[in-house]
């Protein structure tokens, strides 16, 4: 499969995406049209899709059929849209811009930001139970492992460790365990339910969540080499808010994270080729995340130094 072949693959199942999201997302009532804007503008809002393409890739890699494996992901795109409302909000984050444009709350309002997070949260496990092409095994795995990652073992547990531990100095094996509740949950969520859709068994699931969680850390830390960057206009939303945070990046730098990034998306590669092969649509679309990272900063040797120093810790 050549580069060019996988950029259509790309484009289409991204087209394929929102297309099916369009028709998934909740529909607000009659009369209260603000409320289904809100939800729409949040859900519908560009962006790369990579949760669902995950979904889809696994499930078309291991022989499945990409349609039930679309919806799921799409479940979970509905969930992390939903994360992106609340992470953003004053009592959160207090982030002005999200996907290049005003926060759901700057636009809609605090109140119809925080409704249309719980519209969008709920809709997504009703999406997952309504897959009729999935057995009802597997929609009920699915249910149960998209609640896993949404709940204290993933996304509210990594949210309560950044909010409440951010603020101070932490050991880089701390953030990582926060980074991994915070992002990689989406990532094994989503791998796993590709799997689960594509009915794999219990070996390949655990091969592929050894990825997630190598690929969700590599990304975390990209996220975090991103908001060093000094546009907004460049990553589509606010930058600088990680900067009064004990990040990797702050602890060891640039260059150490560039390096770290490295090792987890080799990692995550060497996975996929032993399960795989070695050009699965899954690793092409891993490799072309990390063609363009932000150019490390640091000078001289003080960024090796300072990941010897926190590795240590």
């Amino acid at each position: 499969m050549t580069q060019i072949d996988m950029a259509g693959i790309v484009s289409t199942r991204r087209a394929e995406i929102d297309a099916r999201l369009a028709v998934l997302l909740p529909r607000a009532v009659d009369g209260q049209d603000g409320l289904d804007l809100a939800i729409r503008d949040a859900v519908l809002a560009p962006g790369k899709r990579l949760r669902p393409l995950l979904c889809a890739f696994v499930a078309e890699d291991l022989g499945g059929a990409p349609a039930p494996a679309i919806d799921a992901g799409c479940a979970v795109e509905m969930v992390h849209a939903a994360s992106l409302i609340l992470d953003d909000l004053p009592c959160m984050d207090d982030a002005s811009l999200r996907r290049g444009r005003p926060a759901t709350h700057v636009g809609h309002g605090e109140d119809v930001a925080m409704l249309a997070a719980i519209a969008i949260l709920s809709g997504s496990f009703e999406v997952l139970a309504g897959i009729g092409a999935a057995s009802a095994e597997a929609r009920l795995r699915s249910v149960a492992i998209l609640s896993r990652a949404v709940g204290t073992a993933g996304l509210v547990g990594g949210q309560f460790a950044d909010l409440k531990g951010g603020a101070r100095a932490r050991p880089v094996a701390e953030i990582a365990r926060a980074n991994a509740l915070k992002t990689a949950s989406l990532f094994l969520a989503a791998v796993d339910m590709g799997a689960v859709m594509a009915g794999a068994d219990e070996m390949a699931r655990e091969r592929l969540t050894a990825f997630a969680a190598e690929l969700g850390e590599a990304f975390q830390l990209l996220d975090d080499l991103l908001d060093g960057t000094e546009s907004a206009f460049l990553i589509g939303k606010d930058v600088g808010k990680d900067r009064e945070k004990s990040t990797i990046v702050s602890m060891i730098g640039h260059a150490g994270v560039e390096r770290r990034i490295e090792r987890h998306r080799d990692s995550a590669l060497r996975i996929l080729e032993e399960l795989l092969g070695p050009r699965s649509r899954l690793s092409l679309l891993v490799a072309s995340i990390f063609e363009r990272r932000p150019a490390a900063v640091d000078a001289s040797g003080a960024d090796e130094r300072l990941e010897q120093g926190a590795g240590a810790r």
